[in-house]
């Protein structure tokens, strides 16, 4: 297979559609569009944000963020795989190549949210070793919302 993930701009076009279909898929998954916790792309802080676009045979297929939280901790943020490109390992690399840039930022710990509604995301965070911590930041009042960390 011929995979590439690659650190783009937070206005990249292939970045924003893969986001499109996260999005749809969010909101089949949810009632409460409240429930979901998207980025803000005009807000300034974005340009401090890292994303990463998993591509196979030049297709985009994947992406992921990091945003950087305090000294010691990032946030996992918009992380998606086409549906078609699932159980391919490009998810175990997008997380991984997102995992290495927080260590070069040094910092040492990964946060994300996610909920009940997303079933195979929760199994495959558990499977790369995060494991639920309380409620934080902006999901501390969603009672949906579950939370979890990885000492990187």
């Amino acid at each position: 297979m011929n995979r590439e993930i690659v650190q783009v701009a937070h206005d990249n076009k292939d970045l924003h559609e893969l986001i499109r279909k996260l999005d749809e898929d969010l909101a089949e998954r949810y009632s409460n569009p409240d429930e979901v916790f998207a980025v803000d792309f005009s807000d300034p802080k974005v340009k401090n944000m890292i994303f990463m676009v998993a591509y196979i045979h030049g297709t985009p297929v994947g992406c992921g963020a990091i945003r950087p939280l305090d000294e010691s901790t990032v946030e996992l943020k918009r992380f998606y795989v086409d549906p078609s490109c699932r159980r391919q390992g490009i998810a175990g690399a997008v997380l991984s190549a997102l995992e290495d840039r927080a260590i070069a930022m040094n910092r040492r710990i990964m946060r994300l949210e996610a909920g009940a509604p997303q079933p195979e995301a929760l199994r495959f965070y558990a499977s790369k070793g995060y494991y639920e911590i309380d409620r934080f930041g902006e999901y501390t009042d969603c009672e949906s919302s579950l939370c979890y960390e990885k000492v990187l």
